[in-house]
């Protein structure tokens, strides 16, 4: 059994029956839909999709505390240690890593990638998706920021995730009607809609996705900010 915490956002929490946890893109300090009252306490690892500060706001402050293992796609996890993080680990798109409780692969996904440095823009390799790959077997898809694109199939055939964290949001990534049609292509069971409400721009709601996959047998699982549920 894994828990699963949305911490707003594109940020979430998985705690696992052997101890460790797992955050995918914490932000923390600025998060406007962080629960308030709730203190990480424990990472083993970070997961981060793309360099965007609302994927990466507290990577290196975890870093600092925690020391977990970071994995990135290649130019951020460089980046990442040349400002002081340590474990880090450079892969790319295609590329598998095991880190004992959690396998991730890294997949494809379409956005731009970016690294706020001071007043400039560096570069920061290209925005990414994951598949983990559970100790049960037992696999999901966290899409990252993306919009839809085709070979969203090719993720459901070859790794057939149960569960997908999908963006909802539109404007920065996919809306609800584009995030059914990934949910349709990657063939979950359930989908954890996410990057929606944090700010005004973002309009997409589970409410609008549930309409679209009315009829397609998906479940629309929408979580709570700070209230984890178990999986």
């Amino acid at each position: 059994m894994i828990q699963i915490n949305w911490l707003g956002h594109a940020t979430f929490e998985l705690k696992f029956e052997s101890g460790e946890v797992l955050l995918l893109d914490p932000w923390i300090e600025g998060n406007p839909a962080y629960p308030k009252a709730y203190k990480v306490s424990r990472v083993d690892a970070i997961a981060v999709s793309h360099a965007h500060s609302d994927h990466t706001g507290d990577v290196l402050p975890l870093a600092k505390q925690y020391k977990p293992k970071i994995v990135a796609i290649f130019e951020t996890a460089t980046w990442l240690e040349k400002r002081g993080a340590h474990n880090t680990i450079g892969i790319n798109k295609g590329g598998t890593v095991d880190l004992g409780f959690v396998k991730l692969t890294m997949t494809h996904a379409i956005h731009s990638c970016a690294i706020k440095d001071g007043n400039n823009l560096i570069y920061g390799g290209e925005a990414a998706g994951y598949v983990l790959t559970f100790q049960d077997n037992r696999k999901a898809y966290f899409a990252g920021d993306t919009a839809l694109f085709g070979d969203m199939k090719l993720i459901g055939e070859v790794h057939k995730p149960e569960l997908a964290f999908l963006p909802i949001g539109d404007y920065y990534t996919m809306g609800p009607a584009d995030a059914a049609y990934a949910a349709r292509f990657v063939n979950a069971k359930k989908v954890i809609p996410m990057h929606y409400g944090t700010f005004p721009v973002l309009t997409g709601r589970p409410e609008h996705l549930k309409e679209q996959l009315g009829k397609d047998g998906i479940e629309v699982w929408t979580l709570e900010h700070g209230k984890p549920v178990e999986w």
